[in-house]
């Protein structure tokens, strides 16, 4: 009997292999389609970032990434979707810079930036330009403050709204400058531009480089500055806001993919290497710095160090400047 029982078992066992084959097979990730939610609207940094790593995640995993835009109070529905969203590598967020600002310039946001997210990579980075209306005298970023200081809250300046990034870029070169100027936001940076370009504002800052430089080169607009660190390759040219004797300074919209908190570290990490490794293609660098965009790919780590930075950094500003919360 108990020679019937081990055979019987040895039976039982071998039926189930390849059962419990088909659940670990199951379990290996990807294995369904993967959204990437983009809470701003289409178009922007973000969203073109999020469509060429979902291409590229498509043709090398062969499971479909979608790209989902969800924007909406100043990023809060698309970052709150993601933030309650299962913790299985199925839903992630490509999140702009407003993720570190918004914190600082709501009084009440749904979720917690530190402990809601993991953060995959800092993809990538976009500067912002500073440009101004020809009729402004100043024909340089040490021109402008000059200027400022003369004409304190005179100069009248477009934003794509209130507390994004390019509102506060200015903010920071305000702060830094130590000038006052008049903050006018609309619901975009095109109609900005727009008012920007007609005169009815005097300066802009914006990564929107493909509507800038065309109007600068037609002589609709001046460009002082860019806004990154240093200068970029891309536009040589143009000098960085640092070098006008503001040290130290740097404003950009950089992108990072986040994912749920608590997602398994085996997932982050696939999904971490997969990313970067897109990312540092020549063809994707290069489709990025049609716009002005220069790579990151950072580690898990150092996005998560880079976003605890920017976090204090823009909530300082916003007290400092006393830029009123929503």
């Amino acid at each position: 009997m108990r020679d019937a029982g081990s055979l019987c078992c040895r039976w039982t066992t071998l039926l189930l292999l390849p059962a419990a084959c088909g659940v670990f097979a199951q379990d290996v990730y990807p294995n369904r389609p993967i959204r990437i939610v983009v809470p701003t609207a289409a178009g922007g940094p973000s969203d073109i970032g999020a469509r060429l790593i979902a291409n590229e995640l498509t043709k090398r995993w062969g499971k479909q990434v979608v790209v989902d835009v969800r924007p909406g109070a100043g990023t809060i529905i698309g970052t709150d979707l993601v933030a309650k969203a299962q913790p299985d590598g199925y839903t992630l967020l490509m999140s702009p810079s407003t993720l570190a600002i918004t914190p600082a310039t709501y009084k009440k946001i749904p979720y917690d930036v530190q402990r809601d997210f993991a953060p995959v990579t800092q993809s990538h980075f976009v500067p912002n330009l500073i440009s101004v209306h020809p009729s402004m005298p100043a024909k340089s970023i040490h021109e402008l403050i000059a200027f400022a200081k003369l004409h304190p809250n005179e100069i009248l300046y477009a934003s794509s709204g209130h507390g994004t990034n390019p509102h506060l870029v200015v903010e920071l070169l305000a702060s830094m400058a130590q000038i006052k100027l008049m903050h006018i936001p609309y619901k975009g940076t095109l109609p900005g531009l727009i008012e920007t370009i007609a005169g009815r504002t005097a300066l802009i800052a914006t990564s929107s480089m493909q509507l800038v430089l065309p109007n600068a080169r037609a002589g609709k607009l001046r460009v002082l500055a860019i806004t990154s660190l240093n200068r970029v390759p891309s536009l040589p040219d143009i000098p960085a806001v640092s070098e006008s004797g503001l040290a130290g300074y740097e404003a950009v919209q950089w992108t990072a993919m986040m994912a749920p908190a608590a997602t398994p570290v085996e997932v982050l990490a696939k999904l971490q290497k997969e990313v970067v490794a897109i990312l540092r293609t020549p063809e994707v660098r290069d489709k990025l710095a049609v716009d002005g965009a220069e790579v990151v790919a950072s580690s898990p780590e150092e996005c998560a160090a880079f976003l605890r930075a920017e976090t204090i950094k823009w909530a300082a500003l916003v007290k400092s400047a006393g830029i009123a919360q929503e």
